[in-house]
């Protein structure tokens, strides 16, 4: 909510008021302050109209996007990105080979698409990072993740990925 408070500046008198506001000299001192509460509420009411200041409304979705109901039961047993990220990964053999840095999804096909981990290192510090498809990650239902076949050597051979600037 926007809110104004009466605000005047002094006027001046005599010839001071004259060279001040020559448009204004021959009004009186009420007609001034109608005056300039006129342009201020003015001011405000194009700000409010063109809705620069504040939505007016709830926003409406896009034209061309249809919503569609979604079944919870099916979202509930997703994984959630931010429990995955920073999970410890193992191989099969159940050796830690580094932990989950990030998820990144493909722009054309709308899906996962790669799983950023870091390698090497103690305590994050020193590591290296390397993408690997998402799809050759598996999770089991308590959130353990495993790149099968992997191991350290094999993965600090990958190259080095970087995140664009």
């Amino acid at each position: 909510m926007v809110a104004f408070t009466r605000f005047q500046t002094p006027l001046k008198t005599g010839i001071e008021a004259i060279s001040a506001s020559p448009g204004l000299s021959n009004l009186t001192l009420a007609a001034r302050r109608r005056y300039s509460d006129w342009m201020i509420w003015t001011a405000l009411a194009i700000v409010l109209a063109t809705g620069t200041v504040l939505p007016t409304g709830p926003a409406l979705p896009q034209a061309g996007v249809q919503l569609i109901k979604v079944d919870l039961s099916v979202v509930t047993k997703g994984y959630r990105m931010s429990k995955l990220i920073g999970s410890n990964v193992v191989n099969d053999k159940s050796e830690e080979i580094g932990t989950v840095d990030d998820v990144i999804a493909d722009k054309d096909k709308k899906q996962l698409g790669f799983a950023v981990l870091q390698v090497g290192g103690f305590l994050g510090l020193g590591g290296r990072l390397v993408a690997v498809p998402y799809d050759s990650l598996v999770i089991d239902d308590t959130g353990k993740v495993t790149l099968p076949g992997a191991s350290k050597d094999e993965l600090k051979k990958l190259s080095q990925f970087n995140y664009p600037a």
